[in-house]
């Protein structure tokens, strides 16, 4: 199993996670939406696509775009779309 925790909060766990660049994408309904927020932040990745962000926010203190994924990603990511990774001091680990 591994799990995203920032806060002291776990945000997501999953078995099923897809390694991509060292970063772990968790499974769309393995996150807990309570503690995501739409964020305005977009990236170009030139092989992934467009990523949109979320803002994490935990017992009101918030990481502004501390999570990503790819909404409509390019072909070769779209085993990723909709999947959820993270840094900024958010912590992954596999139990």
């Amino acid at each position: 199993m591994t799990k995203a925790i920032w806060n002291g909060q776990q945000l997501a766990d999953s078995d099923a996670t897809i390694v991509v660049e060292g970063n772990h994408y968790f499974p769309p309904d393995s996150i807990d939406r309570q503690f995501f927020e739409a964020s305005e932040k977009h990236t170009i990745c030139g092989w992934k696509g467009e990523a949109s962000y979320y803002t994490v926010a935990v017992d009101g203190t918030k990481n502004p775009d501390a999570a990503w994924y790819y909404p409509e990603p390019l072909p070769a990511a779209e085993n990723i779309k909709n999947y959820v990774a993270f840094w900024r001091g958010v912590e992954v680990r596999e139990s």
